[in-house]
């Protein structure tokens, strides 16, 4: 069964396709098949992190000039596939609905042949964004503690997951463990109380400036850092993330 998880924030630069990228390399450590969906066609940067070029891009399947499995390209360096978006188009955000339909039911057929499909979200509240929330069917969503991140992540929770999808929480660029907890219990009493919701914790990453020196670099932080905190914190997250779905997989079989 493939496992399908959608990773948003309600603003920029929070670490959102960092942890898109990273955690799907961990996964694919593990020997698991994954597949890394790049849907934002505004700003993408995952080709950037990774050092992609040349390749196709979900640009040119949205224009009708490649189906998404054409547009498909390994990452030998991670073991993963990548779709990736094209920065500076706005076609993704002004497709209409049934096209959009459409590609996120394409989209699910070519998640099927993978263990893992993770989708890196665009930013905002936009009704592209929020299809591809429910066609991934789970939501991670990432803040750090900043008050804008914070009041941007709980508007991204109560207009699109509130009610609908499962949603957790993965609080990035901590000082320590307990002051990311802090940060999760702010934003989970405001979900208990407003919405009505739990928003349990899925993961907590510690602070590492190195990480803008992978990114430069062009080189995944898993291979450039294996041994520090923060690829541990990943490390972590993709065992939990893969035991939730083993045992989804054995609850099934029964």
């Amino acid at each position: 069964m493939t496992r399908m998880l959608a990773i948003a924030s309600g603003k920029g630069g929070v670490g959102k396709t960092f942890l898109a990228a990273t955690l799907g390399h961990a996964l694919a450590r593990r020997g698991r098949s994954v597949l890394v969906f790049d849907g934002d066609l505004g700003l993408a940067n995952l080709d950037i992190q990774l050092g992609v070029v040349g390749a196709g891009d979900l640009g040119s399947v949205v224009s009708g000039h490649a189906t998404l499995a054409e547009v498909v390209v390994h990452h030998p360096e991670t073991g993963m596939d990548l779709v990736v978006g094209r920065s500076g188009s706005g076609l993704l955000a002004t497709l209409p609905e049934d096209r959009m339909i459409g590609l996120c039911a394409e989209f699910r057929r070519l998640a099927g042949r993978y263990d893992v499909a993770l989708v890196d979200l665009a930013a905002g509240l936009d009704p592209a964004c929020r299809r591809l929330a429910a066609t991934a069917g789970r939501v991670a969503v990432v803040t750090s503690d900043e008050p804008t991140a914070l009041t941007d992540a709980y508007a991204f929770i109560k207009v699109v997951c509130a009610g609908r999808l499962p949603v957790g929480l993965v609080v990035n660029n901590v000082e320590d463990r307990a002051a990311g907890r802090q940060t999760h219990e702010v934003l989970a009493k405001a979900c208990r109380r407003f919405l009505g919701l739990e928003l349990p914790l899925l993961g907590l990453l510690r602070r590492d400036p190195r990480c803008s020196e992978a990114i430069r670099a062009q080189t995944p932080y898993l291979a450039r850092f294996p041994n520090s905190a923060l690829a541990g914190d990943i490390e972590e997250l993709a065992s939990a993330l893969l035991s939730e779905t083993e045992t989804e997989d054995r609850a099934v079989g029964t």
